[in-house]
């Protein structure tokens, strides 16, 4: 891994909630699914790490974001799935709305300072 991609990863890991939230708004999963999910939406480019999404789970249910329930045993394992509520549906659009907004302004600075760059 490069230094650009450490900070490639450290951006995304600031956005993990709205990671998970995103991936549950198309319905209730359980962890490792989550994370299978997530691992194939990027073409393998990229993981976050199972330690770092059990932590997630913990403070987005305890934040009132997403509920948990047991499925069911016929499947296999006993795995806790993982239901978003109306206010993690809220957060999650609130979310999404910055990281437009903040998209849209780093990509100006970003040409802009291309541009300078360029005429030095």
């Amino acid at each position: 891994m490069t230094k650009d991609d450490a900070f490639a990863a450290d951006l995304i890991r600031g956005h993990t909630d709205t990671i998970v939230l995103g991936v549950l708004r198309s319905g209730d999963s359980y962890g490792f699914e989550i994370y299978k999910a997530i691992r194939e939406a990027t073409g393998g480019d990229y993981e976050i790490k199972e330690a770092t999404l059990y932590a997630t789970y913990r403070r987005l249910e305890r934040d009132g974001l997403v509920e948990s329930y047991w499925g069911d045993e016929t499947q296999g394992g006993r795995r806790k799935y993982y239901r978003i509520t109306d206010a993690g549906r809220a957060v999650y659009r609130g979310n999404v709305t910055a990281w437009v907004a903040t998209r849209r302004i780093i990509d100006t600075l970003l040409h802009v300072t291309a541009e300078k760059g360029a005429e030095q």
